[in-house]
Formats: C-alpha cells, structure tokens, sequence
C-alpha cells in the first residue's frame, strides 16, 4: 500500500439554481462511492510473516486454509510474504502462529484506510498525468487502467504501422475485446526470425505487471535504444490477459484475481472467475488448485475453460515452431521462475532457463533502488 497522509478539501459552496443543487448532488454520490468502494475490507489486517524452517512452512499452509487468508505474497525461508486476513480470523490466526513459534508483524494495521489513501494518491496522480500531457503517454508513475492502456496500444498501432499490428483475437467472457500487439521489421513474414512472447495482467490485482509489458512496447517502438533486439526477433505482446478482472479491482474490490466467468460451476453465480493460471491443460488441477470455486486458485471447470487463456494458449501454438522465450509478468515477491513448479523437477531446458534467470536477476539487481 502507498504509504500518504489524507486530507479532505471540503468546499462551501452557494446554492444558487437547481442545476447547481444537482452538480452538488453528483459530487456527494461520487464522493460516497469512492468512500464506499472498499467497504468489504472494512477491519481486515495484513500481516508479515517469516516462517524459520521447513516444518513451519508446512505449518503455514494448513492455517491458510483453515483461516481463510489470502496470500499476497508466499513466505519461504529468510524471506517474509504478506498476507491477508478478515476481522473474524485475526485472533486465531496470530494465536496459532504464536503457538508454532512463526514470528509475525502487522503490514497494514487497517487494510481500507491504506486502500482508501492509495484511491487518493491514484487520482491526485492521474489529474497531473492529465494536465501535464493531456494524457498522450502512459503513466508510469502511477497504475494504468484498461482504457489508458487500450487508448495506447491503438495509437501505437496507428503512429507506427510499418513495424507494429494491432491484434483483436477475442473479447472477455464480460465482452470486452482483448488486444495485443505484434511489433516485427518483417510483419512476421521472415520464418528465420525466433519469437518472444511477453503478456501480464492474467491475476487481476497485480497492477503492476502491465506497465511492465507496455514499458517494453514503449522501449521496441518509441525509445529505440537497443535495434538489435528488432532486427534480431519478432514480438507479441499481450499486457492484460485478463481485462475483466483488471477492470473489477479498479471499480469494485482491489484484491480480485480471477476472471469473471459465471460458467463454471453451480456455484458461479456466487462466486465468479477462475484462477487463469491455473486454467492451462498442462497438469491441471492437480497441484495448488482447488475445487472450490469461492476460493483464489479455482481451476476452472476443464483446461482453457476461459477465453483469456485459450488467447495465450493459440498464440503460442501459431508460433511455437519459433519461439524463442515465453515470459509471463507477476507481481509480487521479486522472483523469476521457471519450470516445472507443479513437482520441483528440472525441464531439459533448465541450464539455459537458470542462466538466463540469473542474468536478468543479476541486472535488475543492478537497477533497482535501495531498499
């Protein structure tokens, strides 16, 4: 959560015509409305949480499960993850790691006043975003919403039609289109050409995975700093796999991660969506899913039961003959992962995965700020 102090401008203001009573009218209902929009955490706690051994690591799972807390961020051994929990748990839960000897500290002690602080921050920095360049580039000092995105994908695609193709495959279960971007100095036409395929934004609330996407857009086609990288591959790149879901942590609940699919389950109607990233056909279902559709990690009710993934899923079928490098962006927890992490066991390409994981680590490293 941004860390900011609130302060509330109240204006006093003259009544002077219905009309006026009515523009007062609509500001008191948005107002309301953004006050009310994180109502559902209303009481919740984040916590840190710094397991010490592989016992309390095991530990940890079944307290997850049994006190219903979402997990923002997994704890592995000498480094805390983040977690999540409702009002009614917090007693039990902090109890029960006490009990095991799992230290802990409180991340965010009221989990809708920080969110309410971050809406605040978001606005303040989206009104400067629009008054210093009328919103003609993206933000990348504050989280971008779907139509910012979308609005600059098509004008990419429209500034710069040699090198870059604006690609509609679907739309959303909810009817919104799904876009993506194909950047090549051959429009994909030279087959000798390896593919690299970047998307982000499959979990709804990792609002941040994105901008890294439209950040490497921004870096093949309008800040051109490294030619070779054009002229020695071809690119897709998908920054929202999940637009429903995206969409829905900016309207309605900021922690949703799945999509918003209603037919899946008997129970859909209550709780929509399916946990895209768990929605592949490769060993589905199988490990760190659930069942449940009421639960994060629901599987979906068959493989590619959701058109966000079938997208992902066709565009690499179309070019796998050729593709060189799959990523897919996440938030958060600063790792890079690689096959295969349904069993721990090695994929034959793993020497060249951890060499290339490391040198990205490594230069990343390099970059980042202290602390």
């Amino acid at each position: 959560f941004l860390s900011a102090v609130t302060v509330y401008n109240i204006n006093i203001v003259v009544i002077e015509s219905a009309f006026d009573i009515m523009k007062l009218l609509v500001l008191v209902l948005l107002a309301t409305a953004v006050l009310a929009k994180h109502e559902i955490y209303q009481g919740w706690k984040s916590y840190y949480l710094g397991p010490s051994t592989t016992v309390q690591l095991s530990t940890l799972a079944t307290l997850f499960d049994q006190y219903e807390v979402d997990v923002l961020s997994h704890p592995v051994l000498q480094r805390e993850g983040v977690v999540l929990v409702k009002p009614e748990f917090q007693g039990p839960f902090t109890k029960a790691l006490d009990t095991v000897g799992i230290n802990y500290r409180v991340h965010a002690d009221d989990v809708k006043k920080a969110l309410d602080i971050d809406d605040e921050n978001i606005a303040k920095k989206k009104q400067q975003s629009r008054t210093r360049n009328n919103g003609a580039q993206l933000p990348y000092d504050n989280y971008q919403e779907l139509d910012v995105i979308y609005e600059y994908l098509r004008n990419v695609a429209a500034k710069y039609p040699d090198t870059v193709t604006l690609v509609q495959p679907a739309s959303t279960f909810e009817g919104r289109p799904m876009y993506y971007l194909k950047i090549s100095t051959t429009n994909f036409e030279d087959e000798s050409k390896p593919v690299i395929f970047i998307d982000g934004g499959i979990h709804a609330r990792e609002w941040i995975s994105p901008p890294s996407v439209t950040w490497a857009i921004h870096k093949l086609v309008e800040d051109v700093t490294e030619p070779d990288l054009l002229e020695r591959f071809d690119w897709i790149l998908l920054p929202v796999v999940n637009p429903d879901g995206y969409s829905f942590t900016f309207s309605h609940s900021r922690f949703w991660r799945k999509t918003r699919s209603t037919d899946q389950h008997s129970l859909s109607y209550l709780c929509p969506g399916v946990d895209g990233n768990r929605n592949y056909d490769f060993a589905w279902n199988t490990v760190g899913t659930s069942n449940n559709p009421c639960t994060d990690i629901f599987a979906g009710g068959s493989p590619f039961s959701e058109v966000e993934t079938r997208v992902v899923r066709d565009i690499l079928q179309e070019y796998l003959h050729r593709t060189a490098l799959y990523l897919t962006m996440h938030s958060y927890g600063s790792m890079i992962l690689y096959p295969w992490g349904h069993d721990g066991s090695l994929s034959h390409n793993a020497f060249g995965l951890h060499t290339v994981g490391v040198a990205m680590a490594e230069v990343i490293d390099s970059k980042s700020l202290p602390n």
